[in-house]
């Protein structure tokens, strides 16, 4: 049976750096330029106070797209470990791990599904059980996360949503452009029918305790971006 879908999660991302790790192995800690939906999930797990232990196919059901408002900087630090013993416990050495993420970035999330379990994962997300942060533990989110539950369809949702930018030196920038007849657009990654996609990273996870990933078809495109969608005031500001 198929899953409803009725309704769609808003989130926006942002904070001053995030990660968005698929490919990570040993020493080296990569940063997708978007959100991945493993990530996503692994958030919402965190909202809602589930185990890795748990079940997420009603997490992973969820159509997920993410709209990439301000792509920001990448970025790598390193990592140095001293004394790190090899598989037999011998031998310690010291470990020098990259870790990349992105500065700055501002990113739409879009989630569909049955709208009585959209309102609880949004109610979960602005009373989070744990800590929430995005890629890793030290990268928090900038409030607010949540921007509410709309009953329109996910593409309606990415197409037509005000643009999540808050700076106002890219705004203003943008708005020049913009009124120059200069086209700017916004880059989107959605879950997409295998048939349609156009790539298919190790991104659903089917559990995470033991960690397995099904590859996940997706479908790049883009949204223009309009003076309609830079509104004065934000989204969340009437919330």
């Amino acid at each position: 049976m198929a899953t409803q879908r009725d309704a769609t999660l808003v989130l926006r991302l942002a904070a001053p750096m995030q990660s968005w790790g698929t490919y990570s192995r040993f020493d080296r800690r990569d940063t997708g330029l978007e959100p991945s939906k493993s990530g996503i999930i692994g958030l919402l797990c965190a909202a809602l106070g589930r185990p890795r232990t748990e079940p997420v196919v009603d997490l992973t059901d969820l159509r997920v797209a993410v709209r990439v408002d301000h792509q920001g900087t990448p970025g790598v630090d390193f990592h140095t470990v001293e004394a790190v013993p090899n598989t037999e416990g011998r031998n310690p050495k010291t470990v020098v791990s990259h870790r990349w993420y992105l500065a700055d970035a501002v990113f739409l999330v879009a989630l569909e599904g049955p709208h009585p379990f959209l309102e609880y994962i949004d109610e979960a997300l602005r009373t989070p059980r744990w800590l929430l942060a995005l890629g890793r533990r030290a990268f928090v989110p900038t409030p607010p996360l949540s921007l509410g539950v709309e009953r329109k369809p996910l593409e309606e949702v990415v197409s037509s949503y005000p643009w999540l930018v808050t700076s106002r030196r890219i705004r203003s920038g943008t708005l020049r452009s913009l009124r120059r007849g200069e086209r700017v657009t916004l880059r989107t990654v959605t879950d997409s029918l295998p048939e349609q996609a156009d790539a298919w990273p190790s991104d659903h996870p089917v559990s995470f305790e033991p960690r397995r990933f099904l590859r996940r078809p997706v479908a790049h495109g883009e949204v223009p971006l309009t003076e309609d969608l830079i509104r004065e005031e934000m989204p969340w500001s009437s919330t």
